[in-house]
C-alpha cells in the first residue's frame, strides 16, 4: 500500500495544529523545509492544510450528517484524515473524487486499523455522492448560526460582531477572512531600489505587481520557497503586509534619533524603522523569548541594518535606564490576532471569549510601562492586529484619562489617502480586511506634552 507523501505531510502539520496547538504557519514551515519537495507539492501540502484549518467547523458539520460515530468519539488521526478528505471533495475542483477517497483510505489503513478505513471511505463516498444534499441552518430561523457554519467561524465570535458590526458587515467580515491574502513584501531601500527588487524577482520566475498603498509595497503573485530566492538571500526585502508597514510610517521616526520597538518579533517593523532612518541612530528591539530575538537578529543581519540592538526584555517590567529618553516608543502590543484570520485561521479555533480580559490587562500594563520611555515633546505608538475595540480604542481612551501628559496626534498627513477615515484625526485608524483589503489593524499616536 503506497501511501502519497503529500498528503501524508498535511496530515502530519494538521495534527500538530489541531491537536497539539501548534500555530499553522511554523508548523507548515518547519515540515516543508524538513523535506525536499517540489513547488507544486509545497503548493497543495499549503492548500491542503491551511483550508482545512479554515472550513474545519463547516467541515465537522458534514461529516456530523455522514458518520455513524459523533465527531467527539472518532480518534483524532481518522477526524483529521476525515477532514483533509472532505475539503478535498468540496473546496477544490484540482482533485478527482476517487483520488481525494481513496488516498484518505490509504492514510486511515496507516494510522488507524481496517475498520477505520472502511469507516474513512464509508463516509466520504457518501459525501461525494450526496453533495447537493447537504444540509446547512435556516437562514430564517437562526441567522447566526446559519453564518458560523457557511463561513465556518466559532458562534460566539459571529454573535459578537452581530451585535457590534450588524449583519451586514459581519457577513462581509466573515467572508473576506475566507479570501487568501496579498503575500507581499517590503523593499529594503537601504540594499536596493524597487527596480532592482522586482527585476531580481522577475529573474527568478516570481510575478509580481505593486501594492495598493505603499511605495515600499510588492506583492508576489506566485510566492513559493521564499526564502531561497537570491533576492531574499541579499536582502532586498521583507516579508510584511502593508498595514504592519502603516505602523513605522505613522510612527515617523527620523534619522539619528533614539527609538525603542518594545514588542518586535519577528523584526519587520524594526527593520522598517531602521531603514526610515537610513540607518542613523538606535532602534532597541526587545522580545520577552529568546528564540524571537534570534528571529529578529537573522532579519537584521540579513537586511544589512546597523543600528538595531536586539534585547531580550519583558515588555511589562520598567527599565529605570530609559525613563524619557527615548524620542519614540513602539508598542505592537500582544493581541488576539483576530484581524489576520486570513493568513493565519486557526487563530479563530484557538481563540475563547475569555481571553480578551487576560490580554487587555496585559495590553495595559505594557502600554502603563512602556510610555515612561517617552521624552518630553517624544512620540508614543501603539498598534494591534486585531479588530477588537476592547483591545484598541478602548486601550488608548482609558490610558489618556489617567495620563493627561499624553494627547493623540492626527495621523491623516502620515496615512496614504485611500486610509484617511474618521478617527485618524483623533489619533487612531482601524483597518478592516473586508473594506480595506489589508490584514485588519489598530494604529494610535501619541505625543508626550513638554
Amino acid at each position: 500500500m503506497a501511501i502519497d507523501s503529500t498528503r501524508e505531510i498535511a496530515l502530519k502539520i494538521l495534527y500538530d495544529i489541531n491537536e497539539k496547538g501548534a500555530y499553522s504557519n511554523i508548523s507548515i514551515n518547519k515540515y516543508l523545509e524538513g523535506h525536499e519537495l517540489k513547488s507544486i507539492d509545497r503548493a497543495f501540502i499549503t492548500d491542503m492544510v491551511y483550508g482545512a484549518v479554515k472550513w474545519r467547523l463547516t467541515i465537522d458539520w458534514i461529516i456530523e450528517q455522514f458518520s455513524s460515530v459523533k465527531i467527539k468519539k472518532i480518534s483524532p488521526w481518522i477526524l483529521n484524515i476525515l477532514r483533509l478528505g472532505v475539503y478535498q471533495l468540496i473546496y477544490t475542483d484540482k482533485v478527482p473524487e476517487s483520488a481525494a477517497c481513496n488516498e484518505s483510505v490509504n492514510l486511515a489503513k496507516r494510522y488507524g486499523h481496517q475498520a477505520s478505513s472502511r469507516y474513512v471511505n464509508g463516509v466520504l463516498r457518501g459525501i461525494a455522492r450526496n453533495k447537493d444534499g447537504i444540509k446547512y441552518p435556516d437562514k430564517k430561523k437562526n441567522f447566526n448560526q446559519f453564518l458560523s457554519v457557511k463561513y465556518s467561524h466559532p458562534q460566539w465570535l459571529v454573535d459578537q460582531w452581530i451585535e457590534r458590526f450588524g449583519r451586514d458587515f459581519t457577513e462581509s467580515l466573515l467572508s473576506s477572512n475566507n479570501e487568501i491574502p496579498d503575500f507581499t513584501v517590503r523593499v529594503n531601500t537601504l540594499k536596493a531600489s524597487k527596480e532592482q527588487l522586482i527585476e531580481s524577482l522577475k529573474e527568478s520566475g516570481i510575478d509580481v505587481e505593486n501594492g495598493k498603498h505603499l511605495d515600499e509595497a510588492v506583492v508576489i503573485k506566485n510566492p513559493s520557497s521564499i526564502t531561497k530566492l537570491e533576492a531574499f538571500k541579499k536582502g532586498y526585502f521583507q516579508v510584511q503586509d502593508e498595514s504592519s508597514m502603516l505602523v513605522a510610517k505613522v510612527l515617523d521616526p527620523k534619522p539619528g534619533e533614539f527609538v525603542m520597538d518594545v514588542c518586535s518579533a519577528p523584526g519587520g517593523k524594526s527593520t522598517h524603522i531602521a531603514q526610515i532612518m537610513n540607518n542613523e541612530g538606535t532602534v532597541i528591539s526587545r522580545d520577552v523569548h529568546e528564540h524571537k530575538i534570534k528571529i529578529i537578529e537573522e532579519a537584521v543581519n540579513r537586511l544589512g541594518i546597523r543600528i538595531v540592538k536586539t534585547e531580550l526584555f519583558n515588555a511589562v517590567e520598567l527599565d529605570e535606564r530609559h525613563i524619557e529618553k527615548a524620542d519614540r516608543v513602539l508598542i505592537d502590543a500582544p493581541c488576539t490576532g483576530l484581524g489576520i484570520i486570513r493568513k493565519k485561521p486557526d487563530i479563530k479555533w484557538a481563540r475563547n471569549i475569555e481571553d480578551k480580559k487576560e490580554i487587555t490587562a496585559l495590553q495595559r500594563r505594557i502600554l502603563d510601562t512602556c510610555s515612561r520611555y517617552v521624552k518630553p515633546g517624544g512620540f508614543l505608538v501603539y498598534s494591534t492586529c486585531t479588530i477588537e475595540h476592547e483591545e484598541n480604542e478602548d486601550i488608548i481612551e482609558g490610558f489618556l484619562k489617567e495620563n493627561k501628559s499624553f494627547q493623540p496626534v492626527d495621523i491623516a498627513p502620515l496615512l496614504p489617502e485611500a486610509l484617511k477615515k474618521p478617527g485618524t484625526e483623533k489619533g487612531y485608524v482601524q483597518l478592516y480586511p473586508n473594506v480595506d483589503r489589508l490584514d485588519g489593524f489598530f494604529i494610535a499616536k501619541l505625543q508626550k506634552r513638554r
